[in-house]
C-alpha cells in the first residue's frame, strides 16, 4: 500500500464491506480460478471501488484500498462557491425590448371595444 499506511488502511478497511468473486475477461484460465477480485463498499457514503486486475487477492485489495481512498478525497474536497454576476447592460436592454415586442403583440390580441371578456 503505497499510499495509505498500515493504520489508515485498516481504519478505511473497517468501514467497509470486502467481498471477492471470480473476474471474467482476459487471462483465461489463470483469471477465473479462483476468487482474487475484490469489491470494497465505504458503507458510510456507499462508494464501491473495485480492483481485478492482479491475480493475488491480496495485491487486488490494496490497489481497491487505494482506488478507494482516492474517491473519498475526491469525494471530501470543497468546490468554491459561485459568485454571482450581474447582467450586462446589453442583456438588459435586449431583454426589455424583447418584452416591450410582446407586449405590442398581446395587446393586438384584445377586443377593439376595450373589454378583456
Amino acid at each position: 500500500m503505497a499510499g495509505l499506511s498500515e493504520e489508515e488502511a485498516d481504519k478505511l478497511l473497517a468501514q467497509c464491506e470486502m467481498t471477492t468473486f471470480r473476474a471474467s475477461g482476459p487471462g483465461g484460465q489463470h483469471r477465473n480460478r479462483r476468487e482474487s477480485a475484490v469489491r470494497l463498499v465505504h458503507l458510510p457514503t456507499g462508494i464501491v471501488a473495485l480492483a481485478t486486475e492482479r491475480r493475488s487477492q491480496h495485491q487486488n485489495r490494496a490497489v481497491a484500498l487505494e482506488r478507494l481512498a482516492r474517491k473519498l478525497a475526491a469525494r471530501a474536497r470543497k468546490r468554491r462557491p459561485r459568485v454571482p454576476t450581474r447582467a450586462t447592460a446589453a442583456s438588459r436592454t435586449k431583454r426589455l425590448e424583447a418584452k416591450k415586442v410582446r407586449s405590442r403583440i398581446k395587446t393586438t390580441r384584445r377586443r377593439p371595444d376595450g373589454s378583456d371578456s
